[in-house]
């Protein structure tokens, strides 16, 4: 486990936390770490476990009863998942995260972050006020996200998506975390529609791509 606190050390669960900190909090929650290989299902539907992402990516995904898929978010090493559906009282979610690449995930019952240790660590009311932290967060995302798909035209959703991803990087030269299947899926428009509009906003000189790197080029 020591191998990784550098990236545990990112994570916004243990924000504020010195190492010392760190390794008594890990102690405390009783974590395991758990490998995936590319397309294995980490958490599928309904569980009590959250993890957060040591090394490789993972994808959350939604399927409806018909079996098609959606992608909601991308998650990278220092990252939490999986919160949602442990915190939640309701069974049968259908929300899954799945291994997109070879990935090593660091597993933690959510009732151990809930529950004081025996020995009530002093570490646990910093850990509680993460999580609020951390769920606040998502819970933005995921309002960015409605946002993006509620628009009208596949046009409207990818200057929604892109404008928000030149604001978060501070700049207007920036590279998203999806390809184009990836993006249209996200974006829940057709991939081939999608392609068009990139290709006439790029020739109206609105911008500019290279697979995943965009540069936005002047008010629309």
């Amino acid at each position: 486990m020591k191998k990784f606190f550098n990236t545990l050390s990112e994570c916004s669960l243990f924000k504020g936390f010195s190492q010392n900190e760190l390794e008594s909090i890990i102690g405390c929650l009783g974590t395991r770490v758990a490998e995936f290989e590319k397309n294995e299902f980490i958490f599928e539907m309904e569980t009590q476990n959250l993890g957060i992402l040591l090394s490789g990516e993972v994808r959350i995904i939604s399927e409806d009863y018909w079996g098609h898929l959606n992608i909601m978010s991308r998650i990278e090493p220092g990252e939490m998942f999986g919160e949602a559906l442990a915190f939640t009282s309701s069974a049968n979610l259908p929300v899954s995260a799945v291994a997109s690449a070879k990935s090593c995930v660091m597993i933690m019952d959510h009732r151990k972050i809930l529950h004081p240790c025996s020995n009530i660590c002093s570490h646990h009311s910093k850990l509680l006020e993460n999580m609020i932290h951390i769920l606040a967060e998502k819970n933005i995302t995921l309002m960015q996200k409605v946002e993006h798909v509620t628009k009208h035209s596949t046009r409207e959703k990818l200057l929604s998506y892109l404008s928000s991803q030149a604001q978060k990087s501070g700049s207007s030269s920036f590279t998203i975390p999806y390809n184009r299947e990836e993006l249209a899926n996200y974006l829940s428009v057709d991939r081939s529609a999608m392609s068009n509009e990139l290709c006439k906003m790029r020739d109206a000189g609105i911008l500019e791509f290279n697979r995943s790197s965009f540069a936005l080029k002047h008010e629309i």
